[in-house]
């Protein structure tokens, strides 16, 4: 098997895709994959997984597969590939008998890096004996979670795969998801023969999430409060039906919000077109079935919506997890009603009996979520094989007060009771055994002549189910996934045991249908929110003039500023926070002709004598700073002189740079900071939707420090900005 040496990856990564480092895992990934291990990726969406399977797939000789199970991702991918300079094509449906047979010729012909096939087009025969003929390096599987009839999109085809490799040859193999849990990690290792594969997986935790759930009651009215009161900003609302999404994007825009629709009923060039308002902000809301967001790289999305009960936490997991990808907090919010659940069962009621129980059991989970009184993090957490062992403080759960009780006695009756069933158990019998159910099962197994039989019959089967979960979460048990979900106790229930102690655990709470929606936590301003429109508008338009990133105009904090202290005259404009009088003279002639005509047809009578005069009293210090940068003295030099540390002298100069000052640091970034380096992040400003340093961070890799990211920012919005 080729090995491709480190230096051929790394040059590679660079002349291919642009990027200088790889992030988190990619390098691991790509390197096991180059050795000819099969491989195992469990990796969150926009963490980067194409790239570990196009890379090694690129270096190696031979075409590699990739089966993907959506047409439309298909050739999206296609098409960035191509763009690349890379030979990648897809066989599908969409193709006819001459472009196959084009396609087939250049693999054959060695001049494909990537072949992308749907699942159901690798079933033909035809299509196998083909792949026979050709030089395969290596396959890799996207959307593996299809593989497993216990993941949220389970497709039959996908269980034919492994069978199909065996046939074209002994390859290795890819597997890449975004969700999964334990026991659909398991399922999709085992029908693929890879139990012994390289795994890759990062956290499933996403804290910028806020998760919050209310029983569905009037969910019109709710909706439009719930994106009212989001000002604007950018969301997703999901709906179940096709029908629903027609419906309720008219509703929002009856009532003044900028909403389309999307879904597979509708043609496929409208499909487009309100995608691409969504992605250039000339819509603020997408309404959408569960296909939508796939492989969409929307960073801003600041709240999602469920409308409708989503069929199974890995569904809501992956569409809640297209809010907040640039890392500021996303809002996610979930209707919650039994009968849609009800009416989801009865959806299921063609399948087969195996398919039909399996889908039962996601939406009992769903429920099982949608009603707990548990942080919602460590429960979704828990879900995914992740322990968090502090409550998050950032879901409706936590925000709200729960009533706690002293649970040392009903944890040892349900520990006991595992370890006197023989732990082959699931929770249902478990419960049914502490409440004294004389059911067939339990007189079989004689568990009716047990200590603990009925020793809990004085509460329901919620409360019980609810201290069975808390105690799972807290890893007293955990569940057999390979034995009907049975309840094992672990090494901490069996210390417990031995040694109880006072344990502290949540009383059930009924939901109540007026519940409100749960305030995340975020600032309230008390700016003007039409004029605060109108200059966002404006922004907008100017920034389109420009070809420049709207926030290098003006930040939201500045535009929220004017609408708050209407500035009419330049030095006023000039005092607002975060301007200066460098991006009054380049930016603020329309924007005070804005602001002035506002105040004029409102009768808005200004508060100018409360704004702060600070441009003509620059303290000692910036003076300073802005003299010894015009002389090109060493910002350590500097720092030494004032005796202030480099974090505190680069905080210095970001004020005075952002509030207009025009300042001029290449002679410091061209001796500290190589060229490839600068031209990596002045291109991340460039396009990135805000100028934050740790999303700037994040996408550009490790081996860019703060620093680096700081000192190019203030080039960056001194050049364009001031």
């Amino acid at each position: 098997m080729f090995i491709a040496e480190e230096i051929d990856i790394k040059t590679t990564l660079k002349k291919i895709f642009g990027f200088d480092s790889f992030r988190g895992a990619q390098e691991q990934i790509v390197k096991s994959i180059l050795s000819g291990k099969n491989t195992f990726v469990i990796m969150p969406t926009g963490a980067g997984k194409s790239l570990c399977y196009q890379l090694p797939a690129i270096v190696q000789e031979g075409t590699a597969i990739v089966i993907s199970p959506l047409i439309a991702l298909m050739k999206n991918q296609v098409d960035q590939l191509n763009a690349l300079g890379v030979n990648a094509q897809f066989l599908n449906s969409t193709l006819n008998k001459t472009e196959m047979n084009r396609v087939k010729k250049e693999v054959l012909n060695g001049e494909v890096k990537l072949l992308y096939v749907a699942p159901e087009s690798l079933n033909k025969e035809e299509n196998i004996e083909f792949l026979r003929k050709a030089k395969i390096s290596f396959v890799a599987i996207d959307e593996a979670h299809c593989i497993s009839e216990w993941g949220h999109d389970f497709r039959p085809e996908y269980r034919r795969i492994k069978a199909i490799i065996h046939e074209v040859g002994n390859l290795p193999i890819i597997a890449l998801t975004a969700t999964a849990t334990p026991k659909v990690q398991v399922d999709i290792q085992r029908n693929l023969d890879m139990e012994e594969a390289a795994l890759f997986k990062t956290s499933f935790n996403r804290k910028n999430l806020f998760y919050q759930i209310v029983p569905k009651n009037d969910p019109n009215k709710q909706v439009i409060r719930f994106v009212k009161s989001q000002k604007a900003k950018a969301g997703i609302v999901y709906c179940l039906s096709r029908k629903k999404v027609e419906e309720i994007a008219d509703l929002l825009v009856v009532n003044g919000v900028k909403a389309l629709p999307y879904h597979a009923g509708l043609d496929s060039s409208i499909r487009i077109a309100n995608q691409d308002a969504f992605l250039k902000e000339d819509c603020e809301v997408i309404v959408a079935t569960i296909a939508f967001g796939m492989g969409i790289d929307k960073p801003d999305v600041r709240f999602v919506v469920h409308y409708d009960t989503p069929k199974s936490l890995e569904g809501y997991y992956q569409e809640t997890g297209r809010g907040g990808r640039d890392g500021i907090d996303g809002q996610c919010l979930m209707l919650y009603s039994m009968d849609d659940i009800i009416k989801l069962e009865k959806f299921n009621k063609d399948k087969t009996v195996n398919e039909r129980d399996n889908a039962k059991h996601l939406l009992y989970e769903m429920a099982s979520y949608a009603e707990s009184n548990i942080c919602r993090r460590k429960l979704l957490l828990h879900y995914f094989g992740e322990y968090l062992e502090k409550d998050c403080g950032f879901c409706d759960n936590c925000k709200k007060p729960k009533v706690n009780f002293e649970g040392m006695e009903d944890v040892l009756l349900i520990l006991n009771t595992v370890v006197n069933t023989e732990q082959r158990f699931a929770t249902d019998h478990i419960i049914n055994v502490i409440r004294g159910k004389e059911t067939e099962y339990i007189t079989s197994y004689n568990h009716d002549e047990l200590e603990e039989f009925g020793e809990g019959d004085d509460q329901d089967e919620a409360y019980w189910e609810s201290a069975i979960k808390q105690i799972t979460i807290q890893e007293f048990l955990t569940k057999d996934v390979d034995n009907n979900s049975a309840l094992k106790i672990t090494k901490k229930g069996l210390d417990f045991i031995k040694k109880p102690y006072s344990i502290t655990l949540s009383k059930v709470v009924t939901p109540d249908v007026s519940e409100e929606i749960v305030d995340a936590g975020a600032n309230v301003s008390a700016y003007d929110e039409v004029l605060f429109s109108l200059l966002k508008n404006l922004r907008k338009k100017v920034a389109k003039e420009k070809n420049l990133p709207p926030y290098v105009i003006f930040q939201d904090p500045s535009l929220e500023e004017m609408s708050t202290s209407y500035p009419t005259s330049a030095d006023e404009l000039a005092n607002i926070q975060g301007v200066g009088m460098g991006k009054v003279q380049k930016f603020g002639k329309q924007f005070l002709e804005v602001i002035t005509k506002y105040v004029a047809e409102n009768d808005i009578i200004t508060a100018k004598d409360v704004v702060v005069k600070q441009a003509a009293n620059k303290s000692k210090i910036k003076i300073f700073i802005i003299q010894q940068i015009d002389r090109k003295v060493e910002l350590e030099e500097i720092c030494e002189t004032k005796d202030i540390s480099p974090d505190n002298l680069l905080t210095e100069i970001e004020h005075i740079c952002f509030s207009g000052t025009k300042l001029n640091l290449d002679y410091y970034i061209d001796k500290n900071i190589d060229y490839d380096k600068q031209d990596a992040i002045l291109e991340f400003f460039m396009t990135a939707e805000s100028d934050d340093i740790a999303t700037a961070m994040k996408t550009l890799g490790p081996d860019y420090t703060e620093e680096e990211c700081r000192i190019m920012r203030i080039k960056f919005m001194s050049d364009v900005a001031n």
